[in-house]
């Protein structure tokens, strides 16, 4: 039996693996599932099994599990085909016959109603319809989708959204990496859906501030109608459907779809979850 963590040598997967290995898993139960080998040679080089797989090509995802295995499914990044690829990856993880399924959805699950929430919506299912044990780690907004945007930031003086007075409870990748690394070690969690989120909600007026606050520079929050906000974003290079989705969840995070503060997140990792302030000064150092 192995705890498998596909799509590892992402920003997500990376931190999982890292956080299995601090948590003294041996590296020889551990198995990733990567398309590219050579991103995960620094795993292969302290022990981790690496199993080459594409979540597009189903052929290559037989030998991606093996009977008893629990298995991390990290939602994949191509939005518009993610229901393919995960059914995929779930029908092998079936057929292997894996002890755990866990699958990083997003916050609200099945009520959810933004665009960014369809794939995963479609995904729980196509887990429950698979009769396979399973857990949902329905994930927030994190704070690196913010403060890793910051240099156009500091650049112009403000931060733009459409999200109005919308507040969001947002935690750092390590957060929810930690959470995935309780699950994926502890006992308990089968058939648990964990709604995951930071423990403080803010607001973009007070994200704003705080960047001013550190930085030193004038920085305020320039709310922009929607329209203003996609022309914006396609401006900066951003894809229109990619920036269209962003629209979308800035007026989801205006109905409050992202404020949720249920602490099951910070009870998953035993500690606070990480405050967007410490975020941000991480980026500013970086």
């Amino acid at each position: 039996m192995s705890i498998v963590v596909t799509g590892a040598t992402g920003h997500l997967g990376r931190l999982v693996v890292e956080g299995l290995l601090t948590a003294q898993v041996p590296a020889g139960q551990i198995a990733v599932v990567v398309r590219d080998e050579a991103k995960a040679a620094d795993f292969a080089a302290r022990g981790v099994e690496v199993r080459v797989a594409d979540y597009s090509a189903p052929e290559t995802l037989k030998g991606a599990f093996a009977a008893g295995d629990r298995v991390l499914l990290i939602s994949g990044s191509e939005v518009g085909r993610r229901v393919a690829q995960h059914t995929a990856v779930i029908g092998a993880a079936r057929e292997a016959g894996v002890a755990l399924l866990a699958y990083t959805g997003i916050l609200g699950g099945p009520d959810a109603d933004f665009d960014l929430a369809d794939e995963h919506k479609a995904t729980e299912q196509a887990v429950l319809d698979s009769g396979l044990p399973y857990v949902f780690l329905r994930n927030g907004w994190y704070h690196e989708n913010y403060t890793e945007n910051l240099a156009p930031v500091l650049e112009h003086g403000a931060v733009v959204g459409s999200a109005g007075d919308g507040r969001i409870a947002s935690a750092s990748r390590a957060d929810y990496a930690g959470a995935a690394v309780a699950v994926l070690t502890g006992e308990g969690h089968e058939g648990k859906a964990y709604e995951l989120s930071g423990d403080t909600a803010w607001s973009l007026d007070e994200y704003a501030a705080e960047i001013a606050r550190q930085s030193g520079k004038d920085i305020g929050y320039a709310r922009v109608p929607a329209e203003q906000h996609l022309a914006i974003l396609t401006g900066a290079g951003v894809p229109e459907p990619m920036a269209a989705i962003l629209v979308d969840v800035d007026a989801a995070i205006e109905r409050g779809r992202l404020a949720g503060t249920s602490g099951d997140l910070s009870r998953l990792i035993g500690r606070p979850t990480t405050p967007v302030s410490e975020a941000i000064t991480a980026a500013l150092r970086s």
